[in-house]
């Protein structure tokens, strides 16, 4: 009977399929561990970095697939939305919240909400209407309303990665957390963005339509980080009161992941931003989640989330890199390729201008609020933020197939100049402006000794009674011999007595009183007599 089933499947071309798909499998996961490989031994390359060479891989690997298969095809797999939004995006971004230095992020929380959702919407009508301008008057085609500001959404996303490679938080912490946080949110605002297009029949625009687009922006912004934090006390309070490191680690390991997931899959359930509500759902988690397992939880679960982002990120650039080749798409628009240039082009120029449009002059107004010097973003870091929001990456890609294409292919030639487009833009900013990012950085930035000398961690005092309690000014020697007028608090009593009353300190006061004893974190974890964390707890309390 097996042999016939066997039989029969074979016949039916079943088994052929799955045994192609295996085939794929097998070669894609033996090019991620060469593009693993390859980035450590590229590791102190002046040009490269990890993502420029999964892209690359990808592109190698894309020509050896179109030359074995007749100019037929140039992918293993099919090119799929859920595929990125489902399974690859929620690891990276959970673990972008989850290892992100809280302090430093929440400190320029607003610099970062203005760049990430202000920014974001400046770009986006930039870019918008420049669009509608230029290929109007080029006669692209047939593109509505809608598709305009779908590519505005679509070109206002970022992608940071190659910036934050170079970039060391703890070596520059202000302009980490700057161009951190402003990649988490642009993604976020973006995604929202073109949600809410969709959403809406644009083709009667009008300022009853504008505010509700607006309306309903705001309703996604809110909700989201709502649940994302829900999310993150629940798992947290659960873990907390059944403590399940006392018999097993595996289930307090698991149980944090599926929690985390599920945050991420009730978001898109309820139609909200899923990128907004993991990444608060990781910021929650490690200030409370994290501390209430076991120690050998803790360096499971860091290291689990960091390996799965990591995973995800070479995967996404791999992939992209052999789909930018698909012959399909390059077909259709093989008659007019000055057409697709000078569109790719507009649209490149485009994203510098709707860039510089908003982060020199929001820059200008954050340091307006700013008293301390080492709290401002000066010109280089500026330039820096500016550069590192410049490449497109997997977020664009994912969108402009969900908007121009069906199932992963198109026929229209409108829709294909738009895919095509968006490929050369994405391939464009990723490899070229990725590759002059190590030497702009070096070029722009102190070496890591000058660094080390201006920066320093976090000053156990505040340097005047009137300062923020956790002030984030370098207590260098330099500092001290320099300005020797500054008031410094004599002993522990004077500063006790005189705290400064800021939003961090009145945060500090309520979750000390009211949060941590409910949902756990750093000095209230409970422990069991013997077990990995006693000893570690121990000093918290």
């Amino acid at each position: 009977m097996p042999i016939e089933i066997s039989s029969l499947l074979a016949k039916s071309g079943i088994l052929a399929s799955d045994h192609t798909s295996v085939v794929s499998m097998n070669l894609f996961v033996a090019l991620l561990c060469g593009c693993i490989v390859i980035g450590h031994l590229l590791e102190e390359s002046r040009w490269m970095n990890e993502s420029i060479t999964a892209l690359a891989i990808g592109l190698c690997t894309g020509v050896v697939i179109l030359l074995t298969s007749g100019w037929k095809s140039s992918h293993l797999l099919v090119f799929s939305e859920d595929l990125f939004f489902i399974y690859l995006l929620p690891p990276i971004i959970f673990n972008a919240g989850f290892q992100v230095k809280k302090k430093q992020f929440f400190r320029n929380f607003m610099t970062i909400m203005m760049f990430g959702a202000v920014g974001t919407l400046i770009s986006f009508v930039i870019v918008s209407l420049g669009a509608m301008h230029f290929f109007k008057k080029m006669n692209i085609g047939t593109l509505t309303i809608g598709d305009y500001l779908a590519i505005g959404a679509i070109f206002s996303a970022t992608d940071s990665v190659c910036t934050l490679q170079v970039l060391n938080q703890d070596e520059t912490p202000l302009l980490y957390s700057l161009v951190f946080g402003e990649g988490v949110v642009n993604d976020a605002t973006s995604v929202v963005l073109f949600n809410a297009i969709q959403s809406f029949d644009l083709s009667h625009i009008n300022s009853g339509v504008a505010f509700q687009l607006v309306g309903n922006f705001m309703y996604l912004f809110i909700s989201s980080t709502v649940l994302g934090v829900l999310a993150g006390l629940l798992s947290a309070y659960i873990i907390k009161k059944l403590y399940f490191g006392r018999h097993s680690t595996d289930r307090e390991v698991a149980l944090m992941m599926l929690m985390a997931y599920l945050s991420y899959m009730l978001a898109e359930l309820f139609y909200l931003s899923a990128i907004l509500t993991v990444f608060f759902c990781g910021i929650v988690m490690s200030h409370y989640t994290w501390h209430n397992v076991t120690e050998s939880s803790r360096v499971t679960t860091k290291h689990a989330f960091a390996t799965l982002s990591f995973v995800a990120e070479i995967f996404i650039f791999l992939y992209v890199g052999m789909d930018a080749l698909d012959i399909e798409k390059w077909r259709v628009v093989s008659d007019s390729p000055g057409k697709s240039v000078v569109v790719s082009s507009i649209l490149l120029g485009l994203i510098l201008l709707g860039r510089a449009a908003f982060v020199f002059p929001l820059s200008f107004l954050s340091n307006l609020t700013k008293k301390s010097p080492y709290n401002k973003v000066d010109l280089k870091q500026q330039v820096t933020v500016w550069w590192a929001g410049l490449m497109r990456g997997a977020v664009s890609m994912a969108l402009a197939y969900n908007q121009f294409t069906s199932k992963g292919h198109t026929q229209l030639r409108d829709n294909a100049l738009m895919i095509t487009s968006t490929i050369t833009v994405v391939l464009f900013s990723t490899v070229v402006f990725g590759l002059m990012t190590k030497p702009l950085v070096r070029i722009l930035l102190p070496s890591s000794k000058q660094l080390t000398r201006m920066i320093s961690s976090e000053p156990s005092t505040p340097k005047s009674l009137t300062l923020p309690l956790l002030n984030n000014e370098p207590d260098s020697e330099a500092n001290h011999q320099g300005n020797g007028s500054v008031p410094r608090p004599t002993s522990l009593r004077m500063l006790l007595s005189t705290p400064s009353h800021t939003v961090h300190y009145y945060w500090r006061k309520f979750d000390n009183a009211f949060m941590r004893p409910v949902f756990g974190g750093r000095g209230f974890t409970p422990y069991v007599p013997g077990s990995p964390t006693e000893q570690s707890e121990g000093q918290w309390q």
